[in-house]
């Protein structure tokens, strides 16, 4: 993830075939909290939502099969 300042010019290449996506909006109005997938601005949110990754509270993934663990960090 890149995030760029107003007025920032970027020049993107690319040696194979790639997709990019690119997001923009208004500056979000506070600080965020990032763990593993999770990404939220209350610490006790992101906890939340570990607790039910482990529990099995997410949506399933069409088409697959395998669960993967939370990290241990």
């Amino acid at each position: 993830m890149l995030v760029l300042r107003p007025g920032a010019v970027v020049t993107v290449t690319a040696s194979a075939a790639a997709r990019l996506i690119v997001l923009g909006g208004e500056p979000l109005d506070g600080p965020r909290f990032v763990w593993w997938n999770f990404v939220s601005a209350s610490r006790d949110r992101i906890e939340k939502a570990k607790q039910d990754w482990m529990e099995g509270r997410f949506a399933k993934v069409p088409g697959e099969t395998e669960f993967i663990p939370l990290p241990e960090h």
